[in-house]
């Protein structure tokens, strides 16, 4: 008797998982934009109207970081246990840099008297939780030493020269994501500031691809050979063109005083080109260049039980999430503020 089909619910749970992960990068990586920035900005009414453009939305940005944990922990459980060790440490930094970030941000306004003190602490947490992403994400390019199902390395073999330069890479990232929002919310002389801090954070973001674009295929041979192997160099060209397009667009958005969206929706573009890249040059390993997707999958059972709690639950975080930006669309003003 033939043995009755097992549903692949691999490629949904790598969707979700996909998905979740670039819109907390979009999304936490806006906010985090806005308090790196937020320690140039040279005056005080100018700060509060930055920090009030993501009051009513920077924690809720941060659900998605959940989502894309549990989701690794519940459908990829090997990748997890390889992953989580490899970067423990910048992601410990990361959390308590997120914590403290959002500690600062409430007393900021609750604590006058030392309302210096907790600006710098929204800015200086925000940059320290954006690096250690970047580290973190250096890393996993890179790869982990495993044996087995067992990661074998250093908790310090995530910093290496690449991945301290992708931190680097997402600090400029995220700035850039920062002053599209600040375009997009503000007006006068802060808009006119955010973008031309915009445009410099750009020569970053740029310099930052072309830098990892080359690196990565020089450091790894099986990504150079998916990316210039005939006839992948032919059918993976719109992804460059693509980009410098958007590019350019960017480029030409931040300059242009009557481009309210332009900066941020450039910003985006460049994001989802540099996630693509990525998902090409690694596809389909979810451990970089040791355990695919289907290798470090959980039980079919085990994802088609969680499939039915994360259908349920994704429209409602989609709903609560594009309802709070529908209420607080349009651009914010020194009257209008958080309390």
């Amino acid at each position: 008797m033939a043995e009755s089909a097992v549903i692949d619910f691999v490629p949904v749970w790598t969707l979700i998982l996909g998905a979740g992960v670039f819109l907390y990068v979009l999304l936490d990586g806006f906010d985090l934009g806005v308090g790196i920035l937020f320690g140039l900005i040279p005056d005080a009414p100018s700060r509060n109207l930055a920090i009030n453009s993501v009051a009513p939305v920077w924690d809720g940005n941060e659900t998605w970081l959940i989502l894309g944990a549990m989701g690794l922990f519940a459908a990829f459980p090997v990748a997890f246990a390889i992953i989580i060790p490899a970067v423990y440490f910048p992601v410990a930094v990361m959390l308590l840099a997120l914590i403290f970030r959002g500690v600062a941000f409430e007393f900021r306004f609750r604590d006058a008297p030392h309302r210096t003190f907790w600006d710098y602490g929204f800015a200086y947490g925000s940059l320290l939780a954006t690096f250690a992403q970047g580290i973190v994400l250096g890393a996993f390019i890179q790869g982990f030493r495993t044996e087995g199902y067992a990661f074998t390395g250093s908790s310090l073999d995530c910093f290496t020269p690449f991945s301290i330069v992708t931190g680097i890479c997402l600090v400029f990232g995220y700035a850039l994501l920062g002053a599209g929002w600040l375009v997009l919310k503000t007006e006068g002389a802060l808009q006119a500031w955010a973008r031309q801090h915009g445009r410099r954070a750009f020569l970053g973001v740029c310099a930052a691809v072309l830098l990892v674009s080359i690196w990565t295929p020089v450091m790894e041979p099986d990504i150079a050979r998916r990316w210039f192997s005939w006839p992948n160099i032919l059918l993976l060209a719109p992804v460059p063109i693509v980009t410098l397009v958007i590019a350019w667009a960017t480029w030409e958005a931040l300059g242009r005083t009557t481009s309210h969206w332009g900066p941020f929706t450039g910003a985006i573009g460049l994001f989802a080109m540099s996630y693509l890249g990525i998902a090409i040059s690694l596809w389909p390993m979810i451990v970089p260049h040791r355990f695919t997707l289907w290798q470090a999958a959980s039980a079919p059972a085990t994802q088609a039980f969680l499939l039915v709690g994360a259908l349920v639950l994704l429209p409602i975080i989609l709903m609560y999430t594009g309802w709070s930006y529908w209420v607080f669309r349009g651009k914010v003003r020194a009257d209008i503020g958080y309390h």
